[in-house]
């Protein structure tokens, strides 16, 4: 299974970077090298990021908690709809609206709203109204579907929020590091890894190299699934619409301590080094 892993990501093209005058200092550990102005990410460091972030997936899954995938590029969109949809898991991939996660009650209401625009389209499909206010609320239903679909579903704040690019989506990484959720990202030679807990070096330019990565990450929820299912757990793992208690507040000026960060530390998975 390693073995095809590893075949499958070279396959996609993970391991070509940006170009090297663009490149972030930060991301050097991952790099193999240089060849026609373009970084070669090392792609035992990509094995070894996406296996720790499969195993972080599992456990809080199993522990009841939930995942949100965040793509808003061209390139993830697709990908991310059909992954993670299969997987019934939470995605954004057309706009990360600011207070997501920080602001959660708020949008809530929001989707409170949407079923209720969606009630009135399915009685009677907004005949009773004028064609003014018809115009209106289905620009409004348009809207609101478009940006929060994918997270309709999601009842409290999630316990990993994945991202694809975090220079696209420093918004979402911020509201996470805010309430101490953990992050995991796929990031190219030109990102910041000290933004996610757990890094993925790789293209993240490339569709085929984004859908191999949220595929595994995808299997990874979906074991997690089935071990909650196995075990009987409740799934009450996580925090809900009202937000962290004051007391799951990290401290003022230092990043939160997560699980996805010790484990970052620990050993690879058996596996990730045979490559």
């Amino acid at each position: 299974m390693a073995n095809t892993l590893v075949q499958d990501l070279i396959e996609a093209g993970i391991h070509f970077g940006q170009r090297a005058s663009g490149w972030n200092p930060k991301m050097g550990s991952y790099i193999y090298g240089k060849r026609n102005g373009i970084h070669i990410i090392d792609i035992k460091e990509t094995v070894k990021g996406l296996l720790l972030a499969k195993k972080f997936i599992a456990k809080s899954v199993a522990s009841g908690k939930d995942v949100v995938f965040v793509g808003t590029k061209r390139q993830a969109k697709s990908v991310l709809e059909q992954r993670v949809g299969d997987a019934k898991m939470h995605y954004v991939t057309e706009r990360w609206l600011g207070g997501t996660l920080t602001n959660f009650r708020t949008i809530r209401l929001r989707l409170k709203r949407l079923e209720e625009l969606e009630a009135i389209q399915n009685s009677d499909n907004f005949a009773s109204y004028s064609k003014k206010m018809e115009s209106q609320l289905k620009r409004e239903l348009a809207k609101i579907k478009r940006n929060l679909d994918g997270i309709r579903k999601m009842e409290k704040l999630p316990g990993a929020l994945v991202v694809i690019d975090v220079k696209h989506e420093v918004t979402a990484l911020k509201e996470a590091r805010k309430l101490g959720i953990p992050t995991i990202a796929l990031i190219d030679t030109d990102g910041d890894p000290e933004l996610v807990d757990i890094p993925i070096p790789g293209n993240d330019d490339s569709m085929k190299s984004i859908d191999v990565v949220v595929r595994e990450l995808c299997l990874a929820v979906v074991d997690g699934r089935q071990s909650r299912q196995l075990s009987g757990e409740n799934p009450s793992g996580g925090d809900d619409a009202s937000g962290p208690g004051r007391g799951d507040q990290p401290r003022r000026g230092r990043r939160p301590q997560t699980r996805a960060g010790e484990l970052a530390n620990q050993e690879v998975p058996e596996g990730a080094s045979a490559q």
